[in-house]
């Protein structure tokens, strides 16, 4: 599994490409539920593709984390033809980006 404890209060995904990235978006789903005090960085830097399922997953986990716990998810690392699939569905307005894991760590804990 690729969810790390950064620090006591957040969680980095490092994903990869599916099956891989169903399967950890499933485990931080089940993670957020038990553990509700963590803010989460999702690096999708080896994610080439999202399908319909995956964007499901992607809003559940960031519903479960702004609604049950008030933090903070940050999506970082997005390439090109990802970012195009984030812009045609108009989620580009409903995610928190960062260019990068180190900018996406630092951004959620200065807020």
């Amino acid at each position: 599994m690729s969810i790390q404890n950064w620090s006591e209060s957040i969680l980095v995904v490092e994903t990869m490409d599916d099956p891989q990235f169903t399967d950890d978006l499933d485990a931080l789903s089940a993670m957020v539920n038990e553990k509700t005090d963590q803010d989460v960085v999702i690096d999708l830097s080896a994610v080439n593709s999202l399908n319909s399922s995956n964007i499901a997953k992607l809003l559940k986990v960031r519903k479960q984390i702004a609604i049950s716990n008030s933090h903070k998810l940050r999506l970082c690392g997005v390439n090109t033809h990802v970012w195009g699939v984030f812009l045609v569905t108009g989620l580009d307005k409903v995610f928190d980006f960062a260019d990068n894991l180190a900018m996406g760590l630092a951004s959620v804990q200065i807020e």
